[in-house]
């Protein structure tokens, strides 16, 4: 017989037969212990496991909290970081005020992902994910705040002037003051 090749009818050397041909007593022949009911150890195993899903119910809802509340902590780091960049238009300020715009921007895009991981039937994500947005779009505000700090957002009436129709000369042919 060559090495690794199985006989016909005997399958692969390797293999496991796991049927029990002993003549020892099994697992289920054996009585159960005084005072020990299967009926009751059915009964017990809902109670804990209700309560293990209410406990995993909770841990979800409460991180989902402090995901939803995560956005604060970076608006305070944010706002220092435009207030230590000043009001004038340089590289630092620009990109202090690009990442304040990029951040929030991508946190919202990705609000279904954030909150994926504490998503269940006993969980409500509604207030946790309002929350969210609405720190999100305080920090969105921010940034526009100091785009308009720069003078980078055309606001003002003089940033239109290219866009205007030159003036027409009006004359005066009357008799009056002037």
């Amino acid at each position: 017989m060559d090495k690794g090749k199985a006989v016909m009818g005997m399958g692969h050397r390797w293999a496991v037969d796991f049927t029990d041909n002993s003549t020892f007593p099994s697992s289920c022949d054996i009585p159960d212990p005084l005072g020990f009911t299967r009926a009751s150890q059915d009964q017990d195993d809902s109670t804990p496991s209700r309560e293990k899903k209410s406990a995993e119910a909770n841990w979800k809802s409460q991180k989902a909290w402090e995901v939803a509340q995560a956005p604060f902590k970076n608006l305070m780091m944010m706002g220092f970081m435009m207030w230590m960049a000043g009001s004038t238009v340089h590289l630092f300020s620009i990109g202090i005020t690009v990442s304040a715009l990029f951040q929030p921007f991508s946190a919202l895009q990705g609000v279904g992902k954030v909150f994926e991981p504490y998503k269940d039937s006993k969980v409500d994500l509604l207030g946790s994910k309002l929350v969210f947005i609405a720190l999100n779009l305080v920090g969105l505000g921010m940034g526009v705040w100091k785009l308009n700090t720069l003078g980078l957002l055309p606001t003002h009436a003089s940033n239109w002037v290219s866009s205007l129709p030159p003036a027409q000369e009006v004359e005066y042919s009357g008799g009056g003051f002037l």
